[in-house]
């Protein structure tokens, strides 16, 4: 990387700053490849703090290509060199097979130990491990309790999941209004998957009044960001007109964008439109190879779905 004098003059940290400017367009232009160099070069200044930036560059392809491989190595590297953030991180490698092998017994104790020393989103995924035994013992209780202590420091995922714990009644009683509190909290903090969940709320009217129209606009933006599941569920207004004009193409469009992402209620909602040539012609062999895949997913309705298909001799042929 090539720097200018006054670049040469900063000290490591400084150089992170510049970077981290640049990476989120902070009093400059955003520049995502000068961001990355930057973070290059105060790594190789001996800055630990800017390996696991770099590694998080290399995970998600900012300024560069993704190689996630490159990113767990960096992970590695600033973990053993004592970056508690990028113990976090390392942890989520291992849950989740990113350039390495998954090993979720590794990952609830990366967590453990980021969580013991301060670090806040590594008490939220605690809480994820117990809460669906990744790594450890299912504990319910226990899930809720880290949830809820990452939450009052400010986590905005655990906001959310603190949310689904009211909603479903997991580790603590159930409370619909207390759950519409949360999502709205963990969605004005700017967390994509409760703007979906906010979404819902109004929709099936959990924890307040219904309103059609305000939950295909939370769906609407939810999607927009990337969430499959409000991708879904955009559709089913669209279909059926839910605040928002009915539009059949539309939802026909949006169930294909989600199946292909692999939601499974959106495949299970395919199917369904290929049947009854909802926003698109009839395909029932198409209906009956999508009903199969929800099925075989575990999608209960697809079974049912598939169940009538061979009842009424519409398998395909």
């Amino acid at each position: 990387m090539q720097t200018d004098d006054n670049e040469q003059l900063l000290y490591p940290s400084d150089i992170r700053h510049l970077g981290y400017c640049y990476q989120r367009g902070i009093g400059t232009e955003k520049n995502e490849k000068k961001a990355f160099e930057l973070y290059k070069e105060a790594a190789k200044r001996g800055n630990i703090t800017t390996i696991n930036d770099l590694a998080y560059c290399y995970e998600y392809g900012i300024g560069t290509e993704k190689d996630k491989i490159r990113a767990f190595e960096l992970y590695k590297e600033a973990a053993e060199k004592g970056n508690i953030d990028a113990i976090n991180n390392l942890g989520k490698c291992c849950q989740n097979g990113i350039g390495t092998e998954k090993d979720e017994v590794r990952a609830f104790e990366l967590y453990g130990e980021a969580a013991g020393k301060g670090v806040i989103n590594a008490i939220n995924n605690l809480g994820y491990c117990y809460q669906n035994g990744v790594g450890t013992e299912k504990n319910e209780i226990r899930a809720f309790d880290l949830y809820k202590e990452a939450a009052e420091k400010g986590d905005i995922y655990a906001i959310n999941n603190l949310g689904n714990c009211y909603y479903c009644g997991t580790g603590t009683e159930k409370d619909e209004i207390k759950a519409f509190e949360l999502y709205r909290e963990a969605a004005e903090k700017g967390d994509i998957y409760a703007v979906n969940n906010f979404g819902d709320c109004y929709y099936y009217g959990i924890g307040t009044e219904k309103d059609e129209i305000k939950s295909y606009e939370l769906y609407k933006e939810a999607a927009e960001k990337g969430v499959i599941d409000a991708i879904n569920n955009l559709a089913v207004c669209y279909e059926y007109g839910t605040g928002i004009e009915k539009d059949e193409a539309r939802a026909f469009e949006l169930y294909k964008k989600a199946a292909e992402k692999g939601d499974i209620y959106a495949i299970n909602n395919l199917a369904y439109c290929y049947k009854y040539g909802t926003g698109t012609e009839k395909d029932e062999n198409r209906a009956f190879e999508l009903y199969k895949k929800a099925a075989e997913k575990g999608d209960i309705d697809a079974i049912n779905n598939l169940g009538k298909c061979y009842q009424n001799g519409t398998e395909k042929k």
